[in-house]
């Protein structure tokens, strides 16, 4: 029985053009890691692409999450009954 691989086949390409110092960087900085450069320069693309993202995500969420709270102290729901007798109850503790 064959096994099957579930890893994905590396069949995209990707090319940058950089300055002799830039190259001379991310070399040494494969070696530090101890991986190739293709695979430094894959990983490091990957991890900034997903940090882009989630950026990009929690500042979207930021907004939306301002709009509810706007939206909620501009214009206040009626208390029900609940918050009602709450009031109550905190008006007669307090002696009010």
């Amino acid at each position: 029985m064959a096994r099957t691989q579930h890893r994905s086949r590396k069949e995209q390409r990707l090319e940058a053009r950089v300055t002799p110092a830039q190259k001379r960087l991310i070399e040494r900085a494969a070696t530090l890691r101890g991986t190739t450069v293709t695979e430094f320069v894959v990983a490091s693309a990957q991890e900034a692409a997903m940090n882009t993202i989630k950026d990009f995500q929690v500042l979207h969420l930021r907004d939306q999450a301002r709009e509810v709270f706007v939206n909620a102290v501009l214009n206040p729901p009626a208390p029900n009954a609940a918050a009602r007798a709450a009031a109550e109850r905190y008006k007669k503790h307090m002696g009010l």
